[in-house]
């Protein structure tokens, strides 16, 4: 596989510095840094994140700003993510990226389905909609109110616009985030939905989208050691997640969907249920 101009300058590993490190739960956290390069990035991409002497791992964006900063959010998952959550302000990490497609785009009103931490490139992607003529409504979905993320800054899309569910009923509505977005669905019209977190949620708001012919585009997250297409670790049926994704049409899911919300592959290459 021969790799692009650009390609090969994502995939330079450059050092930097934490600039800020914000607890937004128990297990998750957000991490800051400058980067010129993954400052570039647009909604649903990701990068690889080096933590020195541990591993190297993929990671959504939530944000950039034109001087170069970078934000990631960071779930405590494993070995790798428990050493950067011990990591502070003023140590080093390695970056590389940005790498994959990006969400596109669309005018009318949008649903956005988020779930756990896959809220986060939706809620980079509600920034890039700010300067669009588009109406957003997000539902976001977690177990407990303790794990709901970013609920404050999803509230300024305006009252009505957000609808907030979790399993236990410790705080808005006690479901899971699938059956809302069943009932707005069917009462209203919309253009576009797009949807990222536990894959078994996703492959639900796929069906419901098809069952009312709405477009919908979906980050998936998978293994990934190479993030350039070379390992393989990340592949969902004919596609490598990594560069023909993260985000991906309904289209495309449906000719995976013998292995999307079913199966993954693990760190020696086997089918696991998901």
């Amino acid at each position: 596989m021969k790799l692009s101009a650009y390609r090969i300058t994502a995939n330079k590993l450059r050092t930097t510095r934490i600039m800020d490190v914000k607890t937004e739960n128990s297990n998750v956290k957000t991490f800051t840094f400058k980067d010129k390069e993954c400052a570039k990035a647009m909604p649903g991409q990701f990068l690889m994140l080096w933590i020195p002497g541990v591993d190297e791992i993929p990671l959504s964006i939530l944000d950039v700003e034109e001087d170069g900063i970078v934000s990631i959010v960071v779930k405590k998952v494993g070995e790798a993510t428990e050493a950067l959550h011990k990591m502070r302000v003023g140590e080093t990490v390695g970056v590389r990226g940005p790498f994959g497609n990006s969400f596109t785009l669309n005018k009318g009103k949008v649903l956005l389905v988020g779930g756990g931490t896959g809220i986060t490139p939706l809620l980079f992607l509600t920034k890039k909609y700010a300067s669009k003529p588009a109406k957003l409504v997000f539902v976001i979905g977690a177990k407990t109110r303790e794990e709901l993320l970013f609920v404050d800054e999803l509230e300024k899309l305006g009252e009505g616009n957000l609808i907030v569910t979790t399993e236990d009923g410790s705080y808005g509505i006690k479901c899971l985030a699938t059956m809302p977005v069943e009932a707005l669905l069917t009462k209203e019209r919309f253009d576009m939905v797009y949807t990222c977190g536990p894959e078994r949620m996703m492959l639900e708001v796929l069906n419901l989208a098809e069952k009312h012919g709405i477009v919908l585009e979906a980050s998936l997250e998978r293994l990934m050691k190479c993030a350039i297409g070379l390992c393989g670790s990340c592949v969902i049926g004919k596609y490598r997640v990594c560069i023909d994704g993260p985000v991906f049409t309904a289209s495309q899911l449906e000719e995976v969907k013998a292995e999307f919300g079913v199966s993954k592959r693990d760190f020696n290459g086997a089918k696991i249920p998901i």
